[in-house]
């Protein structure tokens, strides 16, 4: 590989790393609000849980908003990463466009569409950068010049080459995973739970959180379930370790096993990271085979959640399944504590004496 592709190929992970990073906290927001919302909201046959309560309307408007800026979030972080400031406006206009229906088939290209054009976006903008301009346009140039010239071209590119294709690809995409069940679904399960648990919050876990928002942004739910699931069960697979496995954990890992259970059931992974540093070998297995097998159930038990985040707190965002989102949980929870204690040795916690001290003796007691 030339030294030319390998910047690019590292360019773009980069920039792809960014833009799921900035678009986190938007997502959080958005699922959380949106969870707290349906919490007092009634099922109803035919139209899911339907709120009526003024407030929690309001916090579910809050999160409807969270929720939809995160494509156009997404591409303008992606531009940012690879052209600077001046990338950031090119990227949310053509981000808002491939989440906003286009064209006569009204066609929406989410993700897929987002990241390409945050990529082109980015490269665009950091060409412009390089013109020669007089000194009269050159202070201009980034809040002018730079959004002005990239987001045409871009959007332009958009509507007239490339909102076919891509959106073929999702139509595709959409339906090849939404014929997946038994077997298939099995493994698509067992692929995102260790995904989830692998490196707990970095890259890979990111791409996997990228891929089933992407799904819900299509009507598709069932990934989302089982990975919102797998997320939740490192922090909180450990915690009942260190709580049933006493002799297996240190003194202060043991208190930190509170902590990791709070972060797990607001589905946080990253509550595994602390435990995870201190004993690689024995931690990651553990909380790959748990959270591969906890997603791999919630597949085959068809188990769906609206909202993009995990843990107990989302429950009320689970519109299919509620019952085995729980117990899959639960279950994946408990194969991680069983990994753990078979793969962990005793700690044997010896409390060394101090050997005593001599007393000490003055020159005078000697006389």
């Amino acid at each position: 590989m030339s030294d030319t592709m390998k910047t690019i190929k590292d360019d773009l992970v980069k920039a792809f790393s960014t833009g799921v990073s900035y678009m986190m906290p938007v997502v959080v927001v958005g699922g959380i609000c949106l969870a707290l919302s349906l919490v007092g909201g009634e099922p109803t046959p035919g139209k899911g849980i339907v709120v009526t309560n003024p407030f929690l309307l309001n916090l579910g408007a809050i999160g409807s908003a969270g929720l939809g800026m995160m494509i156009p979030v997404l591409a303008a972080y992606i531009a940012y990463s690879i052209a600077g400031k001046p990338g950031l406006t090119p990227g949310l206009v053509t981000g808002f466009m491939a989440a906003t229906p286009l064209g006569e088939a009204h066609v929406v290209t989410g993700f897929l569409g987002a990241m390409l054009l945050g990529i082109l976006s980015g490269y665009v903008a950091k060409w412009v950068k390089t013109w020669k301009v007089g000194k009269v346009l050159m202070p201009v140039m980034s809040i002018l010049i730079i959004p002005i010239v990239t987001s045409c071209l871009v959007g332009m590119l958009y509507l007239y080459v490339l909102i076919g294709p891509i959106g073929m690809a999702m139509k595709w995409l959409v339906a090849m995973l939404s014929n997946m069940q038994g077997g298939s679904g099995l493994v698509l399960g067992l692929i995102l739970g260790a995904m989830a648990a692998f490196d707990m919050g970095g890259p890979v876990n990111k791409t996997a959180t990228a891929f089933t928002l992407a799904l819900m942004a299509e009507g598709i739910y069932g990934p989302n379930g089982a990975y919102r699931i797998a997320c939740a069960i490192p922090p909180l697979g450990i915690a009942l370790s260190t709580l049933i496995s006493r002799r297996k954990w240190a003194e202060d890992e043991r208190r930190m096993g509170t902590s990791a259970a709070f972060m797990g059931l607001i589905g946080i992974t990253e509550g595994a990271i602390p435990f995870a540093v201190k004993n690689l070998k024995t931690v990651l297995p553990s909380i790959i085979i748990g959270s591969a097998v906890g997603a791999g159930l919630a597949m085959i038990h068809g188990v769906e959640s609206m909202v993009p985040h995990g843990g107990l707190i989302a429950i009320a965002g689970v519109n299919k399944g509620a019952m085995w989102y729980v117990i899959d949980m639960a279950i994946g929870v408990i194969v991680t504590a069983v990994c753990l204690h078979i793969l962990r040795p005793n700690i044997s916690e010896v409390v060394k004496k101090e050997p005593a001290k001599k007393p000490v003796t003055s020159d005078l007691n000697k006389a």
